[in-house]
């Protein structure tokens, strides 16, 4: 019987600690989307890809298809987006983080960019991870 409560009680307060662990990540992911959307409304490109993984394996994937590594992506953001204009104000609207695995998360969410030359919409769908203690942006489905 006192081992039924033991097992009972670590599996109460291993869940529980759990839960907090992933919850502290989650904020932490909120907080690098705000860094992104912060960076993207100075119009500051740059700023907004120190979210994304620095790497030539980064998955982008948008209307024209999939476009490998960070350089290009960024390349296509400054073609996308040249000036203030097009750039607008961006605000995302987080909707859903689930843990795929340790260190992964799949983060669903929209995104909306206010502009004076029309306003543009849509949603995303980003595989984040946990790379040297960072959380990166290791693919990004947005259409």
């Amino acid at each position: 019987m006192r081992s039924l409560i033991i097992i009972t009680a670590l599996l109460v307060f291993g869940g529980n600690f759990t839960a907090n662990a992933q919850q502290k990540e989650v904020e932490k992911i909120k907080a690098l989307m705000k860094v992104q959307s912060e960076a993207w409304n100075r119009q500051d490109l740059e700023g907004f890809m120190t979210t994304y993984w620095k790497s030539d394996s980064l998955m982008f994937i948008g209307k024209n298809g999939v476009t490998y590594g960070w350089q290009a992506t960024l390349d296509n953001y400054k073609k996308g987006y040249p000036d203030k204009a097009a750039m607008g104000q961006l605000k995302f609207d987080l909707l859903e983080f689930k843990l795929l695995a340790t260190g992964v998360y799949l983060v669903i969410g929209k995104w909306h960019l206010t502009r004076t030359i029309g306003d543009l919409n849509g949603h995303f769908s980003l595989t984040m991870k946990k790379i040297d203690g960072e959380w990166k942006i290791i693919a990004d489905h947005s259409s």
